[in-house]
């Protein structure tokens, strides 16, 4: 897709992939930028055949007919790329999410098809490997679930047997990598690769990922497997932080005296999880633990992306789309297969 032609808004993507000869060829350079390859047996040698827009295979052998959408979030789906695409654009750029009582009605799809829509465009969303952060990081960890005293008493009774958490609650951590001046502090401000045209204006990005309890050996392994040694790690007053030295500078803050010490908080993962939890309950209201990590990958891409343009984070979304599938049955843990086609 060129730059002048790339959609800016919504109703410019609507109307650019209304027509479906650019959805398939958008998704044709997204799977084949050096031209079409037979997804069995990888020869080039096929024919393409305009009334179905599928492919054929000239190697003789089973499944030699093949359509775009093969290996990627959308096989075997029989919805049009053009609402997949509208949907993509709707859950990149809605800062608290959308349901998908909004999909169906939005899309004309029925709110079963909309979750389903929704949970491979997060599958999508995944970041796959993660760089290590390093210089000044912020670590911290929330409870996610509703309240026990509001419950029925049967779901009461089950969620407590369970164990999830405190009082039934599923348990999230976060890491957040500060980056120029976004929470006052400079990370490579004496590096010789500091350049403040670029440095400055980079976000700060979040990891996270449930875990089962607060105990050390989860925390602090969190942190050494995400984390650069000798990086900043500051964190709230938790014991099972300490025992970070000397592989890490480790400064806490006890947030029953105070908030911030100097540039020592935890501000911007708060602030993080004020996002989740307002998209959370304002938009989904209520999310089983099974499902959490996807709506954490969906919420952690919104955040980590916020310096694009809309059209930026729907192409970045639309680049992770290949390589990946999901079904249903997996999804709803009825069968162990590979989510990778």
């Amino acid at each position: 897709m060129s730059t002048e032609s790339t959609p800016k808004t919504l109703i410019e993507a609507i109307r650019y992939f209304s027509d479906p000869d650019i959805c398939l060829k958008t998704m044709v350079a997204l799977r084949w930028p050096d031209g079409v390859m037979c997804p069995t047996c990888g020869s080039g040698d096929v024919r393409f055949i305009p009334t179905r827009r599928l492919w054929e295979c000239k190697t003789k052998h089973s499944r030699r007919q093949f359509s775009a959408k093969v290996g990627s979030i959308f096989e075997d789906s029989p919805i049009g790329l053009d609402k997949w695409f509208a949907g993509i654009w709707l859950v990149a750029n809605c800062k608290n999410g959308v349901s998908s009582y909004e999909i169906m009605r939005d899309l004309g799809v029925t709110q079963k098809t909309g979750w389903f829509m929704l949970q491979r465009i997060r599958f999508a969303m995944q970041t796959g490997s993660f760089l290590k952060m390093s210089g000044t990081i912020e670590a911290d960890e929330t409870l996610i679930g509703g309240k026990a005293r509001f419950m029925h008493a049967d779901r009461k009774a089950r969620t407590l047997k369970k164990g999830r958490g405190s009082a039934g609650k599923a348990i999230v951590m976060g890491l957040l990598e500060r980056h120029g001046n976004e929470m006052g502090d400079k990370r490579v401000i004496n590096s010789l690769d500091y350049d403040p045209q670029k440095d400055d204006k980079k976000a700060s990005r979040v990891k996270t990922t449930v875990i089962p309890h607060t105990k050390r050996k989860i925390v602090q392994g969190e942190i050494r497997a995400h984390v650069e040694p000798g990086s900043e790690v500051f964190t709230d007053a938790l014991a099972s932080y300490q025992g970070l030295e000397p592989e890490y500078f480790h400064q806490f803050v006890d947030h029953a005296e105070t908030y911030v010490n100097g540039k020592v908080h935890t501000n911007g993962m708060e602030n993080f999880w004020s996002l989740l939890k307002r998209t959370i309950k304002g938009t989904y209201v209520s999310v089983e633990p099974f499902h959490l990590f996807r709506y954490l990958d969906e919420q952690s891409f919104r955040f980590n992306e916020r310096k694009m343009t809309d059209g930026e984070r729907f192409q970045d979304v639309l680049g992770g789309v290949v390589g990946k599938r999901l079904t249903y049955k997996h999804l709803t843990g009825k069968t162990s297969e590979s989510l990778v086609a």
